[in-house]
């Protein structure tokens, strides 16, 4: 087993990812250490979104808010903003809350303790593995979607996700290294990421080719198996669009719990599985309101959406809702299902 770790080591070491958030492995021997607050935010942002889509909103993120106390002192409405449109709003919120918490009790200082990370808002078992081994070296196992497809074909694990997830752990603990253990997690993670694709892995230019098991049975663009997922509900909403003569629209900021919670968006109706005579809820306000062409398509983890979206103009006082002037008002604070819902009156469709 420690012939496997070194051999991931030694490629990691010439191959690893270059990641705003990563030290790389010679800057590390060369005595950097990895800053846990960028490692926290970037594992938080990842969570069930893709390196691509997170590395422009951490860049903006750490750019603004550079240190843990900054977050910490930042006005929700700000950091609910620059959130929207990465998804999965509660880890918006419980970032703000893991970081005054960390300002609060700890100082300003993450606490290089795996126990007292997993007491944070918002840190699971995951997330604290992975910064008590990337941030403090510590040997915790860090098991993500890429390290359980690596397990399931290095030991040819045939039975389906998620039923696997406590087999394909043990086995990757038992790999991780006393050594470098943060090292050899990112490894881990890169090896699946760039060659044990869910796709055409490329099995010829893998450290780990000679002892994988399910390249040996050729086996290994069936794994891992997953048991097959429910078709999603469709669901059915109205939203509401409405704008001042001075150019101010109204929004309103979603209660905190719940789908979207603390973020901006447009009044509505709730978002029934319902069809036919979907609800079109209480206008926000007094107006003559009418369809705009199109409708917005939009899928959460759990249910597909379909919202009919309204337009009025009108300058009577609303019972719901607060009117935002043209000024303050940016598009790219809104979810991207209400920034779609805005698309289509600022381009309509043709």
């Amino acid at each position: 087993m420690c012939d496997l770790s070194t051999e991931l080591l030694d490629w990691y070491d010439l191959h690893a990812r270059a990641m705003p958030w990563r030290t790389p492995p010679a800057e590390k021997q060369a005595g950097v250490r990895p800053d846990p607050y960028r490692i926290w935010l970037s594992e938080v942002m990842l969570q069930q979104t893709t390196v691509a889509a997170v590395t422009e909103y951490f860049n903006r993120f750490t750019k603004r808010w550079p240190t843990v106390s900054a977050l910490a002192a930042a006005d929700d409405a700000d950091v609910m903003g620059e959130w929207a449109g990465l998804g999965y709003y509660a880890r918006a919120r419980n970032l703000l809350k893991c970081a005054r918490a960390i300002v609060a009790d700890h100082g300003g200082i993450f606490p290089a303790d795996h126990a007292a990370l997993l007491k944070l808002p918002g840190i699971g078992p995951y997330t604290a593995a992975a910064i008590s081994s990337i941030a403090f070296d510590l040997r915790h196992v860090v098991v993500d979607g890429n390290v359980e497809r690596v397990m399931a074909r290095l030991y040819n694990v045939h039975t389906p996700l998620p039923a696997a997830k406590p087999e394909l752990t043990t086995l990757a603990e038992a790999l991780t290294p006393n050594s470098r253990p943060g090292d050899y997690a990112q490894a881990v993670m890169d090896l699946g990421a760039t060659l044990c694709t869910p796709k055409s892995p490329a099995c010829g230019i893998c450290p780990w080719r000679m002892p994988c098991l399910a390249r040996q049975a050729g086996t290994a663009q069936d794994l891992p198996k997953k048991t097959p997922k429910k078709p999603k509900p469709v669901r059915h909403g109205t939203v509401y669009l409405a704008r001042r003569s001075d150019g101010a629209w109204l929004l309103e900021t979603r209660p905190d719990k719940g789908l979207l919670g603390g973020m901006l968006g447009w009044p509505g109706s709730d978002w029934v599985d319902v069809a036919d005579n979907r609800p079109a809820g209480m206008p926000p306000i007094e107006a003559q309101w009418s369809p705009l062409a199109g409708e917005v398509r939009h899928t959460f983890t759990h249910f597909h959406l379909i919202l009919t979206v309204l337009h009025a103009d009108t300058d009577n006082t609303p019972t719901q809702g607060t009117f935002v002037p043209r000024e303050a008002f940016r598009p790219s604070d809104l979810p991207t299902v209400f920034r779609k819902a805005f698309d289509l009156i600022a381009n309509p469709p043709h």
